[in-house]
């Protein structure tokens, strides 16, 4: 699930920059002829994306769901399908919003990468939040990627009673297992799908407002 939505996303963000960067620059000649609205614009482009990335996430979660083996019910579905779907939507809302607040995407991607990697490193998977140390730790709630991970384990087994052997540890439930291992707790799970809904709505209103007050027109 990590790599899935990691490099799946990465893709997406490293994707839409170019497009955006190419589209921003018909905005620019168009706007100037009053043609465009910035804001109207910006919220269009982000409703076209929301709705490929739908389709995508709903192809992509079929396979990735049967693929991992796990238990097929409606609720179960719905939350993988929320989550890895927010994910995706805010992975391109991010590389929009870069877009729209430097000069060209080649800046962008630079960008892109830098803040990906600690993305990466504080999403909880290389070194659990448990494990962080604590002047740390801060960074792995403001890593989008983190509570990706956390809803989708959580809202998979999170719930689960059924005992496992830990080596060393003696036998413990899985939801014991997670809350103590990784801190993951199920009825967190709320607050968690609030977080994803907020990520992406910040990346959208920060690319439409970038959109409307920045210009790197150099003519």
């Amino acid at each position: 699930m990590y790599a899935a939505v990691m490099f799946l996303g990465g893709t997406n963000t490293s994707a839409v920059q170019s497009i955006v960067a190419v589209e921003r620059t018909v905005f620019y000649r168009e706007k100037a002829a009053g043609m465009y609205s910035a804001l109207p614009y910006a919220f269009a482009q982000v409703a076209i994306e929301t709705i490929y990335i739908a389709i995508q996430t709903l192809i992509y979660s079929f396979i990735l769901y049967a693929m991992i083996g796990f238990h097929w019910t409606v609720g179960k579905f719905f939350l993988f399908y929320f989550f890895v779907f927010m994910c995706f939507v805010y992975f391109t809302m991010y590389g929009m919003m870069l877009v729209a607040l430097t000069p060209n995407y080649h800046i962008a991607a630079i960008v892109m990468s830098f803040f990906l990697s600690f993305w990466n490193l504080f999403s909880g998977f290389l070194i659990p939040r448990t494990q962080i140390p604590i002047w740390w730790r801060w960074y792995y709630w403001a890593s989008p990627v983190a509570w990706t991970i956390y809803g989708l384990v959580t809202s998979q087994i999170g719930d689960k009673n059924n005992l496992i052997e830990i080596p060393g540890g003696g036998e413990v439930s899985i939801k014991l297992y997670l809350k103590d291992s990784f801190g993951f707790e199920y009825d967190f799970l709320g607050v968690v799908a609030v977080v994803h809904v907020a990520w992406a709505v910040f990346f959208c209103f920060v690319f439409a407002y970038a959109i409307k007050f920045l210009n790197f027109q150099r003519r």
